[in-house]
């Protein structure tokens, strides 16, 4: 038996500090990062992702950032082939593949021997995306909690593509998504060393309200101005939140104040439902991030979880 690939993978909900942390380690480790975040492949979608700055790359090369347009699809198939690929061409230059992010189910994807179910039809989709557009998304969301409950507890009511997807899956298989993925492989497919990091609820919310104060001030609104200006609607995109959210006050359906106090409350909900998604789907070690001055501390302390764990000798 070949000997597994090693991985380090970073996770956690939005806002808790996965950037930094994930730099200094990669520093630390001779590493670099796969981005594991869903929404940063895409071009000109910046300030609404918190897409790490070249600045804060501090040299450490990044992958999967800014690699589809905002028009185009991507899907969890798509991420775990390029991650794939991205692991071995970095193990074979010598450096440790990070996988960054807070995509569980993208991130798992690549862990896991997950085979997806690409025998769905276009038609099927086709037609979901025309009731859809014709009807909204609660009388789909609403056929989801009939014919997959499960499904339907995990994935948003806003998440377009993943109702859609879920349901596509049951009406051209017969068999719920929620039970395709219990057939999926438990065993990982790298020696990964799954990092955690999480933070008191009542502090990570404070920061995502003040992130989303810092993106307006930075120019959110122009950036989801400038996609709706260049007429891209609907897409994968701009269902994520932060872009939303203002396309809803762009589109006149709300103000730019609820826009942005739903932007918050939307972050919020998304980082819990994050943290229950991780707790319950992969073997992490936690790491508690809530004392922000004692960060240097916590990075030594899962520096050595990442040494001892994969037997990485310093200076490697």
């Amino acid at each position: 038996m070949t000997e597994q690939q090693k991985v380090v993978v970073i996770i956690g909900p939005t806002a808790v500090g996965k950037t930094k942390v994930s730099i200094e380690l990669a520093k630390k480790w001779n590493g670099e990062i796969i981005s594991g975040d869903s929404m940063q492949i895409y071009r000109g979608l910046d300030i609404g992702t918190a897409k790490v700055t070249e600045e804060e790359m501090d040299g450490v090369p990044h992958h999967l950032i800014d690699i589809r347009e905002p028009d185009e699809s991507f899907t969890v198939a798509d991420f775990q082939k390029l991650v794939r690929e991205k692991i071995t061409e970095i193990e074979k230059r010598g450096k440790l593949p990070f996988i960054v992010g807070g995509t569980g189910l993208y991130i798992q994807s690549v862990l896991f021997d997950f085979q997806f179910q690409e025998e769905t039809s276009n038609e099927t989709r086709d037609a979901l995306y025309l009731q859809f557009e014709k009807e909204g998304i609660e009388p789909l969301y609403e056929k989801l909690t009939q014919v997959d409950p499960d499904s339907a507890q995990l994935i948003h009511p806003n998440n377009t593509r993943r109702v859609i997807r879920a349901l596509e899956v049951y009406l051209d298989t017969g068999v719920p998504f929620s039970k395709w993925k219990e057939t999926q492989s438990k065993e990982l497919l790298y020696d990964a060393a799954i990092v955690g990091l999480r933070m008191d609820r009542d502090l990570l919310y404070e920061r995502i309200n003040h992130r989303v104060d810092v993106m307006m001030k930075a120019g959110l609104l122009e950036e989801v101005k400038g996609l709706f200006d260049q007429n891209i609607h609907g897409t994968q995109a701009v269902q994520g939140i932060g872009y939303k959210e203002i396309y809803e006050y762009l589109e006149g359906k709300v103000d730019i104040e609820t826009a942005v106090e739903k932007l918050k409350k939307n972050s919020r909900n998304y980082a819990k439902r994050q943290f229950t998604w991780f707790r319950n789907q992969l073997e992490v070690e936690w790491f508690d991030m809530t004392d922000i001055s004692a960060i240097e501390k916590k990075i030594e302390e899962i520096s050595q979880f990442i040494a001892g764990k994969l037997e990485l000798k310093a200076n490697t």
